[in-house]
């Protein structure tokens, strides 16, 4: 079994907490990050646990779990990749020098596209799981559109019906039209959310990732250009949704395959909104990715 130390790290703005995992035995693999945003450290303990050959770091992004956000605080990809370098200069002295690996899931794949362009040498390979880059794909205007009602959304009446309204539109199976904006507000009560506001703006999703990540446009040449083995990928279940339009976008830029893993958007955990997810399998296919 694997040694799990957490640790904090105080960054411009937050207070990060992460962990790492080392190996029983040490072996020939390179630690490997794995990160998502707003999805935090606790996302990915099954993942983790199956990885128990290798260094794992994982941490929860500013603002998310146990890391802290200041009152005056930003979020933005360029900001997540700057926290990614911090967490890991930070988890040198455990891991090792040498270039990791990376799996990233849905936000964080976006934000990972950032960290490649600025710190190459610290990176080996980087499966760039569901990343959401509404900037590829040909309905982008109307997804923007989208995210900006449930940001105005949130602000107005709260939590519930917005977080209603990403659900609506992550359950999407097509490219928007005109049509998605004539249909009524969906129903929080439709999906267990909470119907009176409490007040709060503070979720991380709803009050950050919504706000920034709609405008960022990768840079492509770079992306081309780099030393770092980049993979797209998706999950094999949820074909036509935009996370996963977006992976296969992405592979097109770059004149990449696609690799596709198992499960859905969240395909390395098991829940009981995924009850049909195999970690372990999932685990493999990364395992082999990795491989080179």
């Amino acid at each position: 079994m694997s040694e799990l130390t957490t640790h904090t790290l105080d960054v411009p703005g937050a207070v990060l907490t992460y962990d790492v995992r080392l190996p029983a035995t040490p072996g020939p693999h390179r630690p490997v990050f794995v990160l998502g945003s707003p999805m935090g450290a606790s996302g990915f303990e099954q993942l983790a646990a199956l990885l128990d050959d290798r260094a794992v770091l994982t941490y929860d992004p500013r603002g998310m779990d146990r890391s802290t956000l200041a009152a005056d605080g930003e979020v933005s990809v360029e900001i997540h990749a700057d926290d990614f370098q911090r967490v890991l200069q930070a988890a040198r002295a455990l891991v090792g020098d040498g270039p990791v690996d990376v799996f990233a899931s849905s936000g964080g794949a976006v934000n990972v596209l950032s960290w490649i362009v600025e710190h190459p040498d610290e990176l080996g390979t980087v499966v760039a799981h569901e990343p959401p880059l509404w900037a590829l794909l040909e309905d982008r205007d109307l997804q923007r559109r989208a995210t900006q009602d449930i940001v105005e959304t949130y602000q107005r009446d709260g939590f519930g019906p917005a977080m209603a309204k990403f659900v609506q539109l992550s359950m999407q199976d097509a490219p928007l039209t005109e049509d998605y904006f004539s249909q009524p507000a969906p129903d929080p009560a439709m999906f267990g959310m909470p119907t009176e506001d409490d007040g709060s703006r503070d979720d991380l999703l709803l009050n950050g990732n919504m706000r920034s990540l709609p405008w960022f446009s990768p840079d492509l040449d770079a992306l081309r250009a780099t030393s770092v083995r980049l993979v797209p990928a998706v999950g094999e279940a949820g074909p036509g949704t935009m996370p996963r339009r977006g992976g296969e976008a992405l592979a097109a830029e770059l004149g990449l395959d696609v690799v596709v893993f198992p499960g859905d958007h969240g395909g390395f955990t098991v829940n009981e909104w995924s009850p049909h997810n195999d970690p372990a399998a999932f685990a493999a296919a990364l395992r082999e990715v990795l491989k080179g």
